[in-house]
């Protein structure tokens, strides 16, 4: 990969940007130690996070997660039927069993004995009818519901107090690889998100939407010994500097989702840094119907400017893995040529569009890790193939406000899910979270085909084929995957890595201690 230019794109993007010698080039080993070693977890104590990207908008629904924020309380209070493992593989949870028919048109789930909600009530297979119901309610449908869309939700049948059989219209074979989705935890029989019941780690026990969210030990928790922690108190930060000067100072424990501007800061103060390969995306989002995106060519113009190598090492010093356009790394991928910049080409392909020396505007916003800082670094890389891009900044609040999924070109934040997953909540039509608009037939069909498909190697084609289109004729950028950054105090231990791209080891802190 090339990295020309590096240093005189330094200056001009700030002077964070510039390669941190302190980024440990290890991904898979942290700048320090936070897994605790050979030591006994200490219960007690409370632990203060720091968040950015919630919004005053913010709700306790975990069928319907969209800030960053709402991710990491609803992994406080929910659990899902399968979870992903510190190597985004499924594994179970709330479920131990997960068992499809012969032509995956049914699935036998058998819970967990001895699950209780935060208010004592035994988690069983109506609070699961229940949950899946809710999601594919057509009077309010959730996040999931088009990836449940062939589910027979009114023939779901209760054979016994703990299992529970799903019908599908259809086969249905990505079942296990989607329940993971920060979209299906399970909730009670009769849930209210003003209210919110889990049976997660911690119990809710005060909540101010943009501000703060308060928690306390979940004592009847399924998993072991855990939480190991009294209490959680997490403060949501307008934006990544106040988050790190908190953590600096003392007045949190942990900060989450952070760029490689962080680390030498931390480091010099003392703090520790773990660095995780992550799996999820910040997309660059191009919307398909709309101009002058709506033209391929532009959409591959600016593929084609941008220097991915170069990003990297401004925005993440040389951190996270070089993307290719095409979301879920851990997955099965076709084998496509790695795109290069090509300056040329792309100055030729917005002349052809009548985009040359034009100006568009991209909205962007601390949602992510490095997200503004990526911004201006594509809007440089972008000036010299005869492209101005126009930056507007705003707040996480006012972007995931009405405005969001409408911007023409901006931005979005993915955490890891398997492809098919990903493909029904981002780039077929109906999906909750299509922010290109991506809307095309084959592509469509191919989808279809692909849920319906039990063999693994044609359901391997299938996907090849679609991850070919989505290269070719798709509204993202994906520049990069970009590492797990998190920064904790010398005295928290537990906190594992995840590629899931999730921050905090997957927001578990029911594994986390202080010393």
């Amino acid at each position: 990969m090339t990295r020309r230019r590096l240093l005189e794109f330094g200056a001009t993007v700030g002077a964070g940007s510039v390669l941190l010698s302190a980024c440990n080039s290890d991904s898979d080993k942290p700048s320090g130690s936070t897994e605790g070693g050979d030591s006994k977890p200490v219960r007690g104590g409370r632990l203060r996070v720091g968040v950015s990207g919630g919004r005053t908008s913010d709700v306790m629904n975990p069928l319907n997660v969209i800030s960053s924020m709402e991710l990491a309380c609803a992994r406080q209070l929910f659990n899902s039927l399968v979870a992903f493992d510190a190597d985004a593989v499924p594994q179970p949870a709330l479920a131990e069993e997960l068992e499809p028919s012969k032509d995956a048109t049914r699935w036998t789930i058998k819970l967990r004995s001895g699950v209780t909600f935060h208010d004592g009530r035994e988690l069983t297979a109506d609070d699961v009818i229940y949950t899946l119901k809710r999601i594919v309610d057509p009077k309010a449908p959730q996040a999931g519901a088009l990836a449940l869309a062939s589910l027979d939700a009114n023939a779901m049948r209760k054979r016994d107090k703990l299992t529970v059989e799903l019908p599908f219209k259809s086969p249905f074979s990505m079942l296990r690889d989607l329940l993971p989705c920060y979209y299906f935890y399970v909730v009670p029989v009769d849930f209210d998100p003003k209210k919110p019941i889990g049976t997660g780690p911690f119990k809710l026990d005060s909540f101010t939407p943009g501000q703060e969210a308060r928690f306390s030990r979940h004592k009847g928790f399924w998993n072991g010994d855990q939480p190991y922690l009294d209490e959680v108190v997490m403060t949501n930060f307008a934006d990544e500097t106040a988050e790190i000067n908190a953590l600096i100072s003392g007045q949190i424990d942990a900060a989450a989702l952070l760029s490689s501007d962080a680390v030498s800061q931390l480091e010099t103060a003392n703090k520790v840094v773990s660095i995780a390969p992550g799996g999820g995306f910040n997309p660059v989002v191009m919307r398909t119907d709309a101009a002058p995106f709506d033209d391929v060519r532009v959409r591959q113009a600016v593929r084609l400017l941008t220097d991915r190598e170069q990003m990297r090492q401004l925005v993440f010093g040389g951190e996270g893995t070089i993307g290719n356009d095409v979301f879920s790394p851990w997955d099965h991928r076709a084998d496509l040529p790695q795109r290069e910049v090509d300056v040329e080409q792309a100055r030729s392909l917005l002349k052809a569009a009548g985009m040359e020396g034009e100006t568009v505007t991209f909205v962007t916003s601390p949602i992510a890790q490095g997200s503004v800082k990526t911004a201006q670094v594509l809007a440089q890389q972008a000036s010299e193939a005869g492209l101005t891009i126009k930056l507007r900044q705003i707040n996480a609040t006012d972007f995931y406000s009405s405005g969001y999924l409408k911007y023409p070109f901006t931005q979005d934040y993915w955490t890891y899910f398997p492809y098919l997953p990903q493909v029904s909540f981002a780039t077929v039509p109906g999906a909750p979270y299509n922010a290109t608009h991506f809307d095309d037939k084959r592509y469509n069909q191919l989808y279809s085909e692909g849920l319906a498909t039990v063999d693994e190697a044609r359901r391997n084609e299938i996907t090849e084929e679609m991850q070919k289109i989505d290269y070719e004729q798709g509204g993202y950028l994906i520049p990069y995957f970009p590492p797990t950054i998190d920064g904790v105090a010398a005295n928290v231990r537990g906190l594992e890595k995840s590629k899931a791209g999730v921050p905090m080891g997957e927001w578990n802190l029911g594994k986390l201690y202080l010393t």
